[in-house]
């Protein structure tokens, strides 16, 4: 298989040294450890541009916060070793989920295993649904860490027994869900789903009208039918049901008109 680069992603530095430490110590693994999501960001378009790309991503299921996680079992709290470094965490708040999200659709070839302080199956449930290849408990061995970054690496997805029938039933319940937003969201006109995108990108009544050259009082009318057709009574609640049924929000680069007029006011 050759060497294994592993990405540490966890806020709590004795934590994420500690683990660092003890893979670096593994004669085929390469590990660095970023303290936040947006560092591991930048940590993996680095690679991705060096053409060295991670291979694993280890997650903090709680990333951005949550209380102090356990010590690995068997990891003793050493200094970062050679051939590991952490990232300081000084960047906004990007938890566990959305980076396993991110990592799926901008690093395709790299896997994730979240790692979690306690047994969740509505949130290794998400986290599976979100791109990660795994769910594992934080106090696990050593030995069985490994053996999970080395199973992914081998497109194998990895779950505490306990987890098993917890997770099915959960991603049962999120395909049953799903089917029934998809048939609320087909029942929306073609305007009513472009003024729903709208709503998913979070834009204001304003906003919607002005980028669909309607009036506000149309754009009321039509964000009351999506609300009515959806069955729902707030944006906030229309934008969750959207997303389920695998709607994206609109595209938010301005045209080249806004960027001349833009250019001709400040001029």
């Amino acid at each position: 298989m050759g060497r294994i680069r592993v990405l540490v992603v966890d806020d709590h530095r004795i934590f994420a040294e500690s683990l660092a430490a003890a893979l670096a110590a593994e004669p085929d693994v390469d590990v660095s450890a970023a303290g936040s999501g947006p560092a591991a960001q930048r940590c993996l378009d680095r690679a991705a541009v060096d053409n060295r790309r991670y291979d694993v991503l280890l997650v903090d299921a709680d990333l951005g916060g949550g209380p102090h996680p356990p010590v690995l079992a068997a990891v003793p709290p050493l200094p970062i070793g050679s051939g590991a470094r952490l990232l300081e965490p000084r960047d906004p708040v990007l938890d566990g989920l959305a980076l396993v999200e991110r990592v799926r659709a901008e690093h395709a070839g790299t896997r994730t295993v979240v790692l979690a302080e306690r047994d969740d199956p509505v949130r290794a449930a998400r986290a599976l649904q979100a791109g990660a290849s795994g769910w594992v408990a934080k106090d696990c061995s050593l030995s069985r860490l490994l053996s999970v970054v080395r199973g992914v690496l081998r497109d194998e997805t990895h779950l505490p027994p306990a987890l098993l029938t917890g997770v099915l039933r959960e991603l049962t319940a999120a395909r049953r869900n799903r089917t029934e937003s998809e048939r609320l969201v087909e029942s929306l006109t073609p305007r009513e789903q472009e003024v729903l995108r709208c709503m998913v990108a979070g834009l204001g009544r304003k906003a919607v009208a002005e980028r669909l050259f309607l009036s506000p009082h149309t754009v009321r009318t039509h964000m009351q039918n999506v609300l009515g057709k959806l069955g729902v009574h707030s944006t906030l609640a229309a934008v969750a049901l959207a997303r389920r049924a695998g709607v994206g929000p609109v595209e938010l680069v301005p045209s080249a008109g806004d960027v001349v007029e833009r250019r001709g006011q400040l001029s």
